[in-house]
């Protein structure tokens, strides 16, 4: 299945019909163009999927904002994961085993690997089921294999 068809299968409940990606970071973060000409940051790491800009002047401006991409890059999360797990294979990604909105740990052995469409595909499947819930709820995190 292309990466696009996963976003909108995994992450269309929140609006995103998306039409290209236009950019990705080594934890699988995504900035995706819309049909509509908006442009939406899908972070897996933090189970969050939501516009950034309204058109690609915007993108552009955001795209200068020093804090933006500190965020973006993640540099020292990802010198960490580097140094704990080796370079990336093709279509890998690093992650967080538990998302940090669950409480999962940026970094030591909450580190790992995973394809870019499973990252996505899982993110998006636990965001929509935690979308919602009051900030401190209590969920069981149970992996199905």
């Amino acid at each position: 299945m292309e990466l696009i068809a996963i976003v909108k299968e995994a992450w269309g409940w929140t609006g995103l019909e998306p039409d290209q990606i236009v950019g990705d970071n080594d934890f699988g973060n995504l900035i995706v163009k819309d049909q509509s000409g908006r442009y939406w940051r899908l972070c897996p790491e933090d189970l969050y999927c939501k516009v950034i800009a309204q058109s690609r002047e915007e993108l552009d401006r955001l795209s200068q904002d020093q804090e933006f991409l500190g965020d973006w890059y993640m540099s020292g999360l990802v010198q960490q994961a580097r140094e704990r797990l080796g370079p990336l294979r093709p279509g890998f990604k690093y992650c967080l085993k538990i998302p940090g909105t669950l409480g999962g740990e940026y970094g030591g052995d909450n580190l790992a690997t995973i394809s870019l469409s499973g990252l996505i595909s899982a993110s998006g499947d636990i965001a929509q089921q935690i979308e919602g819930l009051p900030d401190g709820t209590h969920v069981k995190l149970s992996i199905v294999g």
